[in-house]
């Protein structure tokens, strides 16, 4: 259902060099030998089919973007309009080429062989002097539209996107939290009200407002805290397994806000209820009861 979906992804063509370097997390890849666990950038070598070129992807990009996954053909154009398949023979974890699929340069040239030179370079540079040399590199090479970025600035980008996904989903969550917040208010609003005979005859026989106002309270408090309780439980343990690797800062401050807002509303809720159940006449009360 996505209408911006790639029918045509950008194509990088790695150099011998880049396949001999490796490097880069994969998430999967389709052979298992002990020299593709070692180097997995030498699947991008290997020959499939004359219309069949072996590819990478980021995993997020090709399983949720792409709608496709490990194994699976992509099908574009090259040069020459032929369509040709690429097949993802590994998937990148996390990686800066979410918005490319990588080929070896020896495909690239064969199915592109009028693009020259290079326009998407890889620079490994220490850490200390990543903000210098892309400076440097971009005032000495301007007049080429050389633009340099760091890694982190750039998945960073990324992680925008997923982050506004994440939000959307949040609001979503929220309004579903708040229409649930109102309906507990209205629940126990009607359960005094259905009540008012057996408040009337409580009163009849001597007990005053503030301990009827006090019981309901209570009640309500204990239904509440319990629903809270197996809530969270159920949440904590289906989150489990995401607590335990620690990848990602678990926001419990807003969490335990939010359970004390349900929390409060119910009480406010409780509160205005038995108030105004109690303020009943006895005899109309009774008469009905």
């Amino acid at each position: 259902m996505n209408l911006y979906q790639p029918q045509q992804p950008s194509v990088l063509g790695a150099p011998q060099e880049q396949i001999r370097r490796g490097g880069f997390s994969f998430q999967s890849f389709v052979d298992s030998s002990p020299v593709t666990k070692e180097n997995p950038w030498m699947l991008l070598e290997k020959e499939i089919a004359p219309d069949i070129v072996p590819a990478f992807g980021d995993y997020n990009s090709v399983q949720w973007i792409m709608h496709l996954g490990l194994g699976k053909d992509l099908v574009v154009q090259n040069e020459s309009g032929k369509e040709i398949k690429l097949r993802f023979a590994g998937l990148l974890q996390s990686s800066i080429f979410q918005s490319e699929v990588i080929i070896s340069e020896e495909n690239f040239l064969e199915h592109f062989p009028s693009v020259a030179g290079y326009s998407y370079i890889l620079i490994d540079a220490p850490s200390a002097h990543v903000v210098y040399i892309s400076s440097m590199l971009e005032d000495r090479l301007k007049d080429f539209g050389f633009d340099a970025s760091s890694t982190h600035e750039k998945l960073a980008a990324f992680q925008v996107v997923e982050n506004t996904y994440l939000s959307v989903f949040q609001t979503l969550g929220g309004l579903g939290l708040l229409l649930g917040t109102v309906g507990l208010g209205i629940v126990l609003i009607r359960n005094v009200i259905e009540r008012r005979g057996e408040l009337a005859t409580l009163r009849a026989f001597g007990f005053r407002r503030s301990i009827l106002t006090f019981m309901l309270l209570a009640e309500n408090v204990f239904l509440i805290l319990a629903g809270l309780s197996i809530g969270t439980l159920s949440a904590l343990l289906a989150v489990a397994p995401h607590l335990t690797t620690g990848k990602a800062p678990v926001p419990w401050l807003s969490l335990a806000f939010t359970l004390l807002s349900v929390l409060i509303v119910g009480l406010i809720a409780s509160a205005v209820s038995a108030t105004a159940a109690l303020r009943i006449p006895l005899l109309p009360a009774l008469k009905a009861e």
